[in-house]
């Protein structure tokens, strides 16, 4: 099965982690939360999850894994400030890897400098923050461009996991 990171950070939005979390980990992926400091306990915005970060982006290397989750809420703009957690986005796409973000998690994705020439859909507020930043922005629940996957908001979780889950298939296949 595939290797997969969810970076996240503080206020992350409860349900676009806990889903895909759980949805990938029953279908047997291995999954690790990579954060800026290993050990920390995050909290969902909503206070309704909890998670603690099994690895510091600063010790973790791109080619360890297959793809990369990342959730929406405050986290991704509070992640964009962290120059170790940015540098493993960056590498993650650099590599080539599945790279799966959804409402807010763009953000981190536009820190990285990785979105120029992509399409791309986002929770509405990141529109303006896409485009500004070289990428075509779209309105659908789920949008892939290659290898990138991403979603609006929490109601378009089920399309979200379906399209990694599809692209973690091909990737195996191949």
């Amino acid at each position: 099965m595939s290797r997969i990171a969810i970076v996240l950070g503080e206020d992350f939005e409860d349900s676009e982690f806990r889903k895909p979390c759980a949805a990938l980990r029953s279908a047997g992926h291995d999954v690790t939360i990579v954060g800026a400091e290993a050990g920390k306990t995050l909290d969902g915005k909503k206070g309704e999850v909890h998670a603690q970060v099994e690895k510091a982006a600063k010790d973790v290397d791109a080619s360890h894994f297959d793809a990369l989750v990342i959730p929406g809420g405050y986290s991704p703009d509070h992640l964009r400030i962290e120059p170790d957690v940015v540098k493993f986005v960056a590498a993650m796409v650099k590599a080539g890897k599945v790279i799966a973000a959804i409402c807010h998690g763009p953000q981190l994705l536009i820190e990285a400098g990785v979105v120029k020439g992509k399409t791309m859909t986002s929770f509405p507020s990141v529109k303006t923050d896409l485009i500004n930043a070289g990428a075509t922005w779209v309105d659908r629940e789920v949008y892939e461009d290659g290898t990138f996957i991403t979603s609006r908001n929490p109601h378009d979780i089920p399309a979200f996991i379906r399209s990694i889950e599809h692209q973690l298939d091909a990737l195996s296949a191949s």
